[in-house]
């Protein structure tokens, strides 16, 4: 539980290296982020960080290179982060904490530096036994994937859920959720590969290049379907997706390649389908402190666990564009920035 902020009008000034985007790119090729020395302190709602390691999302090349309009110029990229709080509220010093946002790094100032500033109420306990690296790289998948099935209803014993992109980041914590949950999983992705992530059971696997999706979830299921879908790419498997949906099934959509799809309402309102689209850029810090926090006794129990973060993945500030162009490369790999 976090700790109620207390009235401290006390803080210190931290002179902070920050990564900076200081304008709108065409391209990921383009990007020229700089690291600059910026002066950083809290407010009295607010802790200040001292960031050990900070993923790169997909989220933060988007921004960058103009598909958030929403995004502000000048600013420090980066939505999640591990650390220790230096400043803040008497109890919070010392402490060691990560956190992810719908807004950091894309609103205002976020994680790819030295230091942050965020309010006390969107922090979270680190996870013991889990290094930096690894907490800093729980944020966006594991918010997406529970905020998908927090709005869908989640998995329960006897159910069903086909995750389509099942080997990216946030179709492994939807597997790791789902079986954590006692639910069935089935796995498709554009080629023959094994399922790559944690899971609690197995996780059956289907080569959507080779074989009619849907066909094959009716073929395991009895004939059923999937009761909850959780599509990671969006337009692509979407009409497998929908096909493969049991009575009163229930698609979650957080991505698309093209934005207009089919739609067969007929099947849609006579399936009794539900459809759920989630974006966690519209989730503030404190939000997503508490979306991260009902994921703790998973990480205690061992029930979930963070991604396996690579030496040849982690970055250092002033390698910054080189992290970025990684992950607009679609490389697999969790990476990280570690001031």
């Amino acid at each position: 539980m976090p700790v109620a902020p207390e009235s401290d009008s006390r803080s210190i000034s931290i002179e902070a290296r920050c990564v900076r985007l200081l304008a709108k790119a065409d391209n990921p090729a383009a990007l020229a982020p700089t690291v600059e020395m910026h002066a950083l302190s809290r407010a009295t709602n607010e802790v200040l960080i001292e960031i050990k390691a900070a993923a790169v999302n997909p989220s933060d090349v988007k921004a960058a290179t103009g598909l958030m309009p929403y995004a502000v110029f000048p600013r420090t990229p980066g939505r999640d982060y591990a650390g220790v709080v230096v400043d803040g509220p008497a109890g919070w010093i010392g402490r060691e904490v990560f956190g992810s946002s719908g807004d950091l790094g894309i609103r205002r100032d976020g994680t790819h530096a030295t230091h942050l500033a965020v309010e006390a109420e969107a922090v979270v306990e680190k996870p013991k036994g889990i290094s930096w690296e690894e907490a800093a790289g729980i944020g966006v998948p594991f918010v997406t994937a529970i905020e998908g099935f927090r709005r869908a209803g989640l998995p329960k014993p006897g159910e069903t859920v086909l995750v389509m992109g099942v080997n990216g980041k946030v179709g492994q914590a939807a597997a790791q959720i789902a079986t954590w949950q006692g639910a069935r999983v089935i796995g498709a992705a554009r080629k023959s590969e094994p399922y790559e992530g944690h899971s609690n059971a197995k996780v059956e696997m289907i080569d959507a290049s080779a074989i009619d999706v849907a066909a094959r979830v009716r073929e395991l299921t009895g004939g059923k379907g999937a009761d909850i879908v959780f599509n990671t790419v969006g337009d692509p498997y979407f009409q497998a997706a929908h096909k493969s949906l049991a009575l009163g099934g229930r698609q979650i959509l957080i991505a698309t390649v093209e934005r207009i799809v089919q739609f067969n309402i007929l099947e849609f309102y006579r399936g009794q389908h539900t459809y759920v689209g989630i974006d966690t850029l519209g989730l503030s810090s404190i939000a997503t402190g508490a979306v991260l926090r009902e994921l703790g006794p998973g990480f205690a129990s061992g029930h979930l666990k963070p991604f396996p973060i690579k030496a040849s993945a982690i970055y250092p500030l002033e390698q910054a564009k080189s992290a970025l162009l990684a992950v607009a490369g679609s490389s697999r790999d969790r990476v990280i920035l570690r001031p």
